[in-house]
């Protein structure tokens, strides 16, 4: 049986409705464990440890195969893509849901990391970009908007469920609605892509010049995406340890962490409103890795300015996935945008899986000043690099 063609072109309502699948993407993967680790833990006798690594492996793989999900929403659309991550992600709540022994959970979050690859960010800015071409910035803003809300829609709906039912009841739930709303959504409303316009012929000087310009912008922009991604994984999985460390106690931690959400979304909706389409996204990475520089510092260097640190951390964290989808627009041929963002996702990812172990060694080894000193000399090394690919483009 065919699947139903798409019936919506309209943009708004695209995104509207890659916006809800974000939301539960999310929300039912990368932010899972922050509501279910401890409810499994208990109730298996594994170690958290043990539990919090199924999402590092899941990320793991999510990045070694990211490049073939971008060349596949190159060939045919995001349609198809993000409609198999919809039954990736159903089937491997189902089996978490399951699982009784510590392979099946595993087995579970590398399915779920298949589901991830085809279905978070990367997909959805691939999907947009193959659509709309350079005129995609705007979609992929509002998109960032939805995505925002993920955990502030799926940690409630999770412990609602835990506290319900059990955790093997919210991953079943959450199985559900991968089948019953995102699998559909995806189905019925992203139409088919445009035929891509033929290339036009170049000289091989030419060609070859264009591809040593284009070799050292993705390196570049492939560093700065890694690192950003160093820095966010690591203070998403140990902030709290850090500030406690700095002798905030665990109450007000947890308020201060709760700066970062609002300023997040809150830098998004600014540049939405002022800065769409009005300056080259360049200066909306470096705004964001600025941001990131400056809120980290201030994390390391005064214990008075933490809440200052961490509204920029969150401002910047927020425009920079806006500018990470809209950057290679115009860096590169927009006819490879969607393979391209498979290509950039890679090292992100794995370096994602990796951060958290990496940020509990170095707080093993010197405490808090030791991993917030490294984190604030990577994101000044950022914002070097912002300013390296700054200077290529304006040669």
């Amino acid at each position: 049986m065919e699947a139903p063609a798409p019936v919506a072109r309209s943009r708004h309502v695209l995104v509207s409705a890659l916006g809800i699948t974000q939301i539960i993407a999310w929300g039912s993967s990368f932010y899972l464990p922050a509501v279910l680790a401890a409810p499994i833990a208990a109730q298996t006798g594994w170690s958290l440890a043990s539990v919090v690594a199924g999402l590092s492996c899941g990320l793991l793989l999510a990045g070694l195969v990211s490049p073939i999900t971008g060349r596949l929403i190159q060939r045919h659309g995001g349609r198809p893509i993000l409609a198999a991550s919809s039954l990736l992600l159903a089937s491997a709540h189902g089996l978490m849901a399951t699982a009784t022994a510590y392979p099946i959970y595993l087995l579970a979050w590398l399915l779920m990391g298949l589901g991830m690859s085809s279905g978070l960010y990367d997909a959805g800015f691939a999907t947009l970009g193959r659509l709309y071409g350079r005129d995609a910035r705007g979609a992929i803003t509002s998109l960032t908007l939805f995505g925002g809300f993920a955990s502030t829609v799926c940690w409630p709906l999770s412990a609602f469920l835990v506290e319900h039912e059990g955790w093997r009841f919210a991953c079943l739930a959450y199985a559900a609605i991968h089948l019953l709303v995102c699998l559909p959504l995806h189905l019925w409303v992203i139409p088919p892509p445009p035929a891509a316009a033929p290339r036009p012929a170049t000289g091989e000087q030419k060609r070859g010049s264009a591809s040593g310009q284009m070799r050292t912008r993705f390196i570049l922009l492939a560093s700065i995406q890694t690192v950003a991604a160093l820095i966010s994984s690591m203070l998403s999985v140990h902030l709290l340890t850090l500030l406690q460390l700095r002798g905030v106690g665990l109450t007000v931690a947890v308020g201060f962490g709760a700066l970062i959400g609002p300023s997040q979304v809150g830098a998004r909706v600014a540049e939405m409103l002022i800065g769409r389409n009005r300056h080259h996204p360049i200066w909306t990475m470096m705004t964001s890795v600025s941001l990131l520089a400056a809120g980290v510092g201030l994390l390391f260097v005064s214990q008075t300015f933490i809440a200052v640190g961490l509204i920029l951390y969150g401002g910047g964290n927020g425009i920079y996935t806006i500018a990470r989808g809209a950057l290679p627009l115009v860096l590169f041929d927009p006819q490879q945008y969607a393979a391209l963002m498979g290509r950039l996702a890679m090292p992100s990812l794995i370096v994602q899986a990796a951060a958290p172990s990496i940020g509990a060694l170095l707080l093993h080894a010197g405490g808090g000043n030791l991993l917030l000193e490294v984190l604030t000399i990577a994101a000044i090394g950022n914002v070097a690099l912002c300013a390296g690919l700054g200077s290529i483009l304006r040669r």
